[in-house]
């Protein structure tokens, strides 16, 4: 025994995270089955990030590859191309990035960040890298400066000094300027921080410096003085050229801007206020908010284009931000949905010295990314191709399906594509740098999310890529109160009453399930036709607690235990459909609210385009004075017709198809007269507010970035507690307070503050709550021969239970007769709630789900039964004391394999005993089927089936945030995600096949492109001089001339290269050879047209001379006057 428990923890267990799995005794036959999964299946990594760069900083953009890089206050760096190119990078200090240089069209980038660091970046490989580091001791970094074609870099610091960087060797040059020689002597005070740096567009010596607090230098390099002193009493934010390099514009905190010749110091040429109001008397005009960046662009047939965010007046209180576009004597002003992190103007010629001719404009703002056609009368925006509006609403629940039916991705495209916004520019996205990857994977894939404003947005995953198919509201089922004060005292919560708590989807059939915060379900159908639903159909359901939990209303009935009479109801309401939820408070005789749903349905007639359509609307209602329980467990199963919700409470059982509700029984009567659990009786609260346990009031301090969190999370406000079980999430809490900081310790017991006020310390640890459900045709008794549709479901105790369902045959008689129902009893215990529930066949292969094929539910009755069919199925026959089905149940404590139908369990694994199991799903892999686990304490693990032997066990990602609990779900092909911040999603793989194919499947940002050639400088400017005037900075900055700079200024780190740095040069080689092919293809064309035209001179020179010819001849022999 020994031995064998040494080879297992060998093979891979660690004690901190699993124990060993175990056979059980019996069943011998089972050992046979063979597995083909082994550990060398698996590997995880990171596949592709998607989504808004969360909390943006600043911005750059490679004119030349057309490659736009984003970075952000957490220290990430998103790169973007075309559609469908993104990268994703981060640097380990994890400090913000202040200032982004791209090395143009030289696949390099440098980074400045908060933590006075700047890095290289080598971007010619396809998951960059950092190749070089300096770190800045003794200086804090402001502004940095890199000349277009140097590689010589301007670093200024909030001293007021500018160092010199070598960005080949990241070394500092000796070569430094120093603030106190910059300004004038005579001045007093420190300039303050360096903010901005550029050199003359016209004069490569010449570089201008603005200090904050006004004073405008322009240093000359060479001779290592100032040439000109600009002063303005208000602080500068940016600088612009003018592209002859003659004027410059600064914008400042007085919302100003001032023209400057460069020659004439003494005052500027011109001030201007955009947005302030010009007084009569001719005095100056009023202040204005500051205008935080100014860019200058000249066009080579018209006027120039002057551009700038801020400056709007003080008294435009609540106006949104704006970018102000001044275009010869029009100006534009364009109001922004959120806060101007950053802009940039594209141009079409990379040189400063150059007409400009800009065409459009990207603006960085704190949740968006738009691009602006400034070459379109009226500036429309171009359509956004990048997955960025995941954070339209909050996420509040997600799924993720991979090896879906081909055809379901074009249905959803067709339907989505009627949805798009109008009046975005004609033109090409033109951000369109890069190359798409070579490989592919050879399945679909649908990511389904669900937001706080009730929408669901459907995204085709496929490719590593990510793109919006379509998009469904569901608030529209309901009607809005217009104001505050018009809200229903039946709410539960304060905000986001349509917030999606739960997804159930079945691709095949396309019957959508969602299950949201106010206890309301929905039941859709996919349909190409649009249809008008006079009355939508509405089922309330009431669900008591426990029967000793609340006192029974005089106007309803006792509750029916157990049911094994096919087509009992157990629920005191009518179950027959109603057109809208009550209209006013039922009151029982002690005046609580009863049998009132939380929302109203719409009486009106609903339009439904084509796509998804409501069939049944479900909602929970109040029980004396009781709001209803959160919705824990949703499924829908279209080949039988049914929903199943559960909660606190029970579970219901609804027929969609006849729109009735078929079992409505509590928790402590699913067990009958075998309940294992010892129940308390609990005393009736007669007032409870409506959102106690759920929600918390106060939330005057809650930060911008709390306010997007989902309904889910752990949070004041309005926000209720989703998928998870409330036990569930207490135990995630208090894990949570172990590792998190002091915030998220605020956050946990604010989170307990707000659940005890609702649940007692009996409830806390005791109350059992409906888990998980699966629909399959099953063995659930022990005495079956043949397989039957059965519903499983498992509870928050651990206990797994079945119920056989009775489902009438035929399609006719499926819409007359009852689906029957008949309690089967426990299957197995296991410890924890019950997470997952799967069904194996004899072979160990993983049973497909039942369902119908999809057909048009709006068709004639004709037609829908030509194209309706059942999924085929082969439901397994069992002889006399033979098992052929294998039932896997997964909790957050440990799995089990049962047999069925004797119910033997024939294998027992404990995941974990010191955390707990957050997610867990069977998933089909290219070799086979497994349990992938997602734990609390970060631990990403795969056990085999059906021995549960465990193949991979990575401490990933330790749960820091109730984000990744709520979001975190893996699919079938060893795929996985889970939401990584508000506003992005993380992709990764546990998959070996797709890690090995992860280099070819991304995408290229750097490609080999000619640089285009420099302006011509004209004939008379190259014999005159008053051209651009280049400069030999290596002469100037490099060590013979300048000397070696301090040692201790800055600490040089070599980056972590390796092999990567030396594949990124290889590829460096790679495209400058084939760069200098596209050379010498050019310089061989233009050979050939040189040719050419000389033969063209030589042929003209030649007729030339035989017409001199002949007229000398011809005027040879006359005299003077005879000509």
């Amino acid at each position: 025994m020994k031995k064998f428990n040494i080879r297992k923890v060998l093979d891979g267990l660690t004690a901190v995270s699993s124990s060993a799995s175990s056979p059980q005794t019996g069943n011998r036959e089972n050992d046979i089955i063979p597995e083909t999964l082994q550990s060398e299946h698996f590997q995880l990594c990171k596949t592709l990030r998607h989504g808004f760069p969360y909390q943006p900083s600043s911005m750059a953009f490679d004119p030349v590859q057309k490659i736009l890089a984003i970075g952000t206050q957490n220290g990430a760096l998103r790169l973007f191309g075309r559609a469908g190119v993104e990268c994703y990078c981060q640097h380990e200090s994890a400090s913000a990035v202040i200032q982004l240089q791209f090395l143009v069209n030289e696949g390099a980038l440098v980074s400045a960040l908060a933590d006075d660091s700047i890095h290289l970046w080598n971007l010619r490989q396809k998951l960059p890298a950092i190749l070089h580091s300096l770190k800045f001791n003794r200086e804090r970094i402001t502004f940095c400066h890199l000349p277009f074609q140097s590689k010589w870099l301007y670093v200024g610091t909030e001293r007021g000094n500018i160092h010199i960087v070598n960005v080949e060797s990241f070394t500092l040059s000796g070569y430094v300027i120093m603030w106190n020689k910059a300004i004038e002597l005579s001045s007093k005070t420190h300039p303050g921080p360096v903010v901005h740096i550029s050199d003359n567009p016209m004069d490569e010596g010449k570089l201008l410096i603005g200090f904050e607090c006004g004073i405008v230098v322009l240093w000359d390099l060479k001779s290592k003085k100032a040439d000109y002193r600009y002063n303005y009493d208000e602080a500068i934010h940016s600088v612009a050229w003018h592209h002859e390099g003659k004027q410059f514009v600064c914008s400042h905190s007085d919302g100003t801007l001032t023209t400057w010749n460069v020659r004439v110091p003494a005052k500027p040429a011109q001030i201007i206020t955009p947005h302030g109001k010009q007084p009569k008397d001719g005095k100056k005009p009023e202040p204005c908010k500051p205008i935080l960046k100014v860019e200058y662009k000249t066009t080579r047939a018209g006027d120039p284009f002057m551009i700038l965010s801020g400056g709007l007046s003080y008294d435009t209180v609540g106006r949104r931000a704006c970018l102000t576009v001044m275009h010869g004597k029009s100006t534009a002003v364009l109001e922004m949905d959120y806060p101007i992190v950053d802009f940039l103007t594209l141009c079409e010629t990379p040189y400063p010295n150059d007409f400009q001719e800009p065409y459009s404009v990207v603006v960085l703002l704190e949740k968006d990314l738009v691009v602006i056609d400034l070459a379109q009368i009226g500036y429309p925006i171009f359509e956004n191709p990048y997955p960025l509006s995941i954070h339209e609403s909050p996420v509040t629940c997600c799924e993720y399906f991979a090896d879906c039916p081909a055809e379901v991705i074009p249905a959803l495209y067709s339907v989505g594509s009627r949805q798009k916004r109008q009046g975005f520019s004609k033109k090409e996205w033109p951000i369109s740098g890069g190359n798409w990857g070579q490989g592919t994977l050879s399945f679909t894939e649908i990511i389904i999310t669900g937001h706080a404003d009730g929408s669901i947005k459907f995204w085709d995953a496929s490719a590593l890529m990510l793109q919006v198919l379509y998009k469904l509201k569901t608030a529209k089922v309901f009607e809005k109160p217009r104001c505050k004060e018009e809200k229903s005292s039946t709410d539960i919560v304060d905000e986001d009453p349509f917030a999606i708590q739960i997804l159930s989807w079945c691709p095949e059939s396309r019957v959508l399930c969602v299950a949201g915060v106010s206890a309301h379900v929905i039941v859709y159908r996919f349909s190409k036709q649009e249809v008008t639903t006079e009355v939508v159909q509405l089922l309330e359901v009431r669900m008591q607690c426990e029967l000793n939990e609340v006192e029974s209303p005089e106007d309803g009935g006792e509750q029916v235990s157990a049911v094994s009479t096919p087509g009992t109801s157990s629920s005191p309401l009518s179950s027959l459909p109603q057109s809208h939820p009550s209209t006013s408070s039922n009151n029982s005789s002690d005046g609580l609210r009863d049998n009132v749903p939380c929302l109203k349905v719409r009486s009106s007639p609903l339009k439904q385009s084509p796509g998804y359509q409501v069939e049944l609307v479900i909602q929970l209602v109040w029980v004396s004075g009781e709001p209803p329980q959160p919705i824990t467990s949703l499924a829908v199963n279209s080949a039988y017709g049914l929903v199943v919700l559960g909660n606190g409470n029970g579970l219901a059982v609804v027929d969609y198809l006849q729109k009735t509700l078929l079992l409505n029984v509590s928790t402590a009567e699913l067990y009958g007269s075998t309940d294992p659990h010892h129940r308390q009786p609990r005393s009736p609260r007669k007032t409870r507010h409506p959102s106690a346990g759920l929600c918390d009031g106060n939330d005057s301090s809650a930060a911008p970035e709390e306010r997007c969190k989902s309904p889910t999370s752990v949070k004041s406000k309005s926000r209720l507690i989703s998928k998870t079980v409330v036990n569930d999430f207490a135990k995630i809490s208090r894990k949570i307070s172990m590792i998190g900081d002091q915030k998220d310790d605020a956050r946990d017991s604010s989170f307990s503050r707000s659940r005890s006020s609702s649940v007692t310390s009996i409830d806390r640890e005791s109350r059992e709550v409906i888990s998980s459900f699966l629909f399959c045709d099953s063995l659930s008794k022990k005495s079956e021969m043949m397989a039957v549709p059965s519903l499983w479901f498992g509870t928050s105790l651990g206990s797994m239970l079945a119920i056989a369902l009775t489902v009438p045959s035929t399609t006719e008689q499926r819409m007359q007769q009852p689906v029957g129902i008949a309690f089967c009893g426990c299957v197995v215990r296991l410890k924890g709630a019950i997470l997952r529930m799967a069904q194996l066949d004899a072979c160990g292969a993983l049973l497909p789900h039942v369902c119908e094929s999809w057909y048009e539910p709006n068709a004639p009755e004709e037609e829908r039964e030509r194209t309706r069919k059942r999924r085929p199925t082969s439901p397994p026959s069992s002889q006399e004391n033979q098992d052929c089905q294998y039932a896997v149940v997964c909790s957050e404590k440990q799995a089990k394999v049962v047999a069925l139908p004797s119910q033997n369990c024939i294998y027992e694994h404990n995941i974990t005993e010191t955390s707990f199991v957050l997610r867990a799903d069977v998933v089909m892999m290219t070799a086979g089927v497994c349990i992938a686990c997602f734990c609390a304490n970060g631990h990403i693990m795969t056990l085999s089936l059906p021995s549960l032997r465990p193949l991979l066990d990575i401490n990933y990602l330790p749960l820091t945030d109730m984000r990744i609990a709520r979001t975190f779900c893996f699919s079938n092909q060893g795929q996985a995600l889970y939401l990584t911040s508000p506003t992005e999603i993380q992709r990764l793989t546990y998959s070996q096949e797709t890690c090995d194919n992860l280099q070819e499947m991304l995408g290229e940002l750097f490609t080999p492109v000619e640089t285009p050639e420099a302006p011509n400088r004209g004939f008379f400017k190259g014999l005159f001089g008053g051209g651009a005037q280049s400069l030999d900075r290596e002469d100037l900055f490099g060590e013979l001339t300048a000397g070696k700079a301090s040692r201790s200024l800055a600490q040089h780190i070599p980056g972590p290269g390796g092999m990567e740095g030396m594949k990124g040069a290889a590829s460096g080689v790679v495209g400058e050879l084939a760069r200098a092919r596209i050379a010498l293809d050019e310089r061989g064309q233009k050979l050939g047209e040189l040719d050419e035209r000389t033969a063209a001179m030589m042929a003209s020179a030649d007729s030339f001379s035989k017409r001199a010819h002949d007229m000398m001849l011809k005027y040879k022999d006359k005299k003077w006057y005879q000509l």
